[in-house]
């Protein structure tokens, strides 16, 4: 017997909109039943757990012991600047000058998450 994961919780001040912000960094919709003002909203992933937004009262205060990490399908440089785009900020840079590291950026309520090279950037860098 084994447990299966459902969903990644991830406390928030506001559900819906922070819900509609991971909406467009996955390109997955939210589920048809939550609406703004919910408590409560999921993004519907196609594979895996589903992402799943909780209100609460207080307000995030240190960095994250867990944190999403995102492989694009583009490259890892047009991906960090469509999620800047979309608003999020840059926290730290771990970009190196010969393409390996990763990009940490924070969604608009302050949660990490990395943006690794993608596939494409790893074949690039191959021999």
């Amino acid at each position: 017997m084994v447990s299966v994961l459902q969903n990644v919780a991830i406390d928030c001040a506001d559900a819906y909109g922070l819900a509609r912000f991971w909406s467009g960094v996955t390109g997955s919709p939210l589920s048809p039943e939550d609406g703004p003002g919910d408590p409560e909203v999921r993004v519907m992933l196609p594979e895996g757990p589903l992402l799943y937004f909780n209100q609460v009262p207080e307000a995030k205060t240190t960095k994250n012991r867990i944190h999403l990490c995102l492989r694009p399908e583009t490259s890892r440089e047009e991906e960090v600047e469509r999620l800047l785009g979309l608003g999020a900020t840059l926290v730290a840079d771990h970009r190196k000058p010969d393409g390996s590291g990763w990009a940490v950026l924070a969604d608009p309520e302050g949660n990490e998450f990395c943006v690794l090279r993608s596939g494409s950037d790893h074949a690039a860098m191959s021999p």
